[in-house]
């Protein structure tokens, strides 16, 4: 008798060990859901450094596209200012700089995009042009960049979404990160 469960027992398990090894892999678990909760209100940081932007660059992720902005030697003194905006203008002289997309993004990073000791840029961007080095093919939030300038020691950037999305922004040691969710439900 006790032989008996002790085969029968076997074969139950050896029969869900086969059950799961053959399991489809479009079968597997739902992925966790995207992060919610970040909203599309301003956001900011009091700050600045001397530290010059160096570079921008861009990545996109199952969940949101992101912008870096790299800063070496900015440290934790990095600020920043972010915000829909209907029409980016270009500081001091206020010229309008045309981004494409269904929304806006102003991303200012205190920091010049230029040596404060020589006036030499740092950073290679022509202002009313996209950004350098920056190619969005295949994005699903990110539809353009444009280089507005850098005036008085901060670098201002426009930042073409598809639509009015939710946005964070974090300041990591030597950068600026900004990503922009793909939707408001978090949802893949």
């Amino acid at each position: 008798m006790r032989r008996s469960r002790t085969a029968w027992a076997a074969a139950v398990l050896m029969g869900a060990a086969l059950t799961a090894s053959t399991m489809p892999a479009d079968a597997a678990p739902a992925a966790t859901a995207c992060p919610t909760g970040w909203g599309s209100l301003a956001k900011s940081r009091a700050s600045g450094t001397t530290a010059p932007v160096k570079n921008i660059r861009t990545g996109s992720h199952a969940c949101y596209d992101r912008m870096v902005i790299d800063v070496p030697g900015g440290g934790s003194g990095l600020g920043y200012w972010v915000r829909y905006v209907d029409r980016l203008r270009q500081d001091a002289s206020g010229r309008p700089v045309p981004v494409g997309g269904g929304a806006v993004l102003e991303v200012r990073v205190a920091a010049p995009a230029y040596d404060p000791a020589t006036g030499k840029p740092t950073y290679a961007g022509r202002v009313a042009r996209p950004l350098p080095g920056v190619d969005l093919t295949g994005y699903r939030t990110f539809r353009d960049t444009r280089f507005a300038g850098s005036f008085e020691g901060e670098t201002q950037i426009g930042l073409g979404v598809r639509a009015r999305l939710p946005f964070r922004v974090q300041q990591l040691s030597d950068r600026v990160v900004v990503d922009v969710a793909h939707n408001w439900t978090g949802s893949r």
